[in-house]
C-alpha cells in the first residue's frame, strides 16, 4: 500500500434536474436534498444550488437527520424549472475490509444483555414509512445471521445474497413500488435493494439507515468518459459497535462502500431522503430530466 492510498479523494459533482411542463405553472413549491453536508468519511469544501426561474422565497435549513434542505416558491408564470447543484467533497476511504475483526451480530441486538439502547441507533432499528419489519425478511436473512457470525460477515454475506438473487431492472419497478412488492418481484432498481436490504436488517432486530449519495462510474476500456453517465445512487448503513460505527453496505454491487461513494443524505428509508419532492399549480404533463457528473479533481 502506498503512502497515498488513504488519502481523501476529491470529486466535483454536479447533479441538474429539469422539468418542462406541457401548460403554465403558475405556483410551485418543493425542497431540495442534494447537496452533501460534511460528516463521517466526507468534507463538503463547497456547495452552490442555483434555481431557474429564481425562487419568491427560499429557505434552507438541517433536518432531523442532519440533512441539508433548501425549500423555495415559485409565484410567477413558468413553463420549465431546473436545479442545478454543483458541489467539491473529498471523500476518505473506508478502511474496513471485509476480514476484520467485528462484534457477533447478536451483540448488537437491542434485547441483548450488551444491546446499545441509544436514541439516534434504535431509531432505525423499527418500522419506517416504507419499511416494515417483518418475518418474511428475517427468514430470507437468517442463512445469513447464523449464531455467533461477526456482523460484517454477515451483513456482507446478505448483501451479496441480494445482489444475486434479485434482478436490477429499470423497468420493474417504480418511485411508488413499495418494499414488500420489490421483495416479491425479486427485481428493482438500487432504491429496491436498497429497501429490501434494511427490512431484513431490521426484521433481525439491528439497526440500519438509508443512504442516498452518488456513485462514480468508469467507462469501458477505450471508450471516453461521458459528460453527465454517473448516476444517483442509493444504499444501506448497518450499525457494527461502537469502534465501527456504521457499516456502508452496497447490494446493487455487492460491496462495502469504498470511495467511489459519495453519501448525500440520511434517513430510514427513501421517503427521508428524496433528492427533490414538491407541488405545483397547473403545468399539465411533464417530462423530466436529469443529469449527473462526478469527476475526479487531480492533485495540484
Amino acid at each position: 500500500m502506498s503512502e497515498n492510498d488513504d488519502a481523501p479523494i476529491r470529486y466535483r459533482v454536479r447533479h441538474l434536474t429539469e422539468y418542462r411542463y406541457s401548460n403554465n405553472v403558475a405556483v410551485c413549491q418543493n425542497q431540495v436534498r442534494m447537496q452533501p453536508v460534511t460528516g463521517g468519511n466526507v468534507t463538503c469544501e463547497q456547495t452552490e444550488l442555483s434555481i431557474a426561474p429564481e425562487p419568491t422565497s427560499r429557505d434552507e435549513h438541517i433536518d432531523y437527520f442532519g440533512n441539508r434542505v433548501i425549500t423555495f416558491s415559485i409565484e410567477a408564470i413558468h413553463k420549465s424549472l431546473t436545479v442545478n447543484v454543483e458541489s467539491i467533497v473529498a471523500v476518505s476511504p473506508n478502511m474496513t475490509t471485509d476480514s476484520q475483526p467485528s462484534p457477533q451480530w447478536e451483540t448488537l441486538l437491542a434485547t441483548s444483555p450488551s444491546g446499545l439502547h441509544r436514541p439516534k441507533i434504535d431509531e432505525h432499528r423499527f418500522g419506517s414509512p416504507r419499511i416494515t419489519p417483518a418475518d418474511t425478511y428475517a427468514k430470507y436473512a437468517a442463512s445469513s445471521f447464523t449464531p455467533q457470525r461477526s456482523i460484517i460477515d454477515a451483513a456482507l454475506d446478505l448483501t451479496r445474497r441480494i445482489n444475486t438473487d434479485f434482478k436490477y431492472d429499470t423497468t420493474a419497478t417504480t418511485v411508488a413500488t413499495t418494499t414488500k412488492e420489490a421483495f416479491s418481484l425479486r427485481a428493482g432498481v438500487c432504491q429496491d435493494f436498497a429497501h429490501v436490504e434494511i427490512a431484513c436488517l431490521r426484521s433481525m432486530g439491528l439497526a440500519a439507515r438509508y443512504v442516498s449519495g452518488y456513485l462514480r462510474t468508469l467507462p469501458p476500456p477505450g471508450k471516453e468518459r461521458l459528460i453527465g453517465a454517473d448516476e444517483s445512487h442509493a444504499w444501506v448503513e448497518v450499525y457494527a459497535g461502537d469502534t465501527i460505527g456504521w457499516l456502508g453496505l452496497d447490494p446493487t454491487n455487492a460491496c462495502l462502500v469504498a470511495a467511489d461513494h459519495i453519501p448525500v443524505c440520511i434517513g430510514r428509508d427513501y421517503d427521508d431522503v428524496s433528492p427533490m419532492r414538491g407541488v405545483v399549480l397547473g403545468g399539465g404533463t411533464n417530462t423530466l430530466k436529469v443529469s449527473v457528473d462526478v469527476e475526479p479533481i487531480a492533485d495540484a
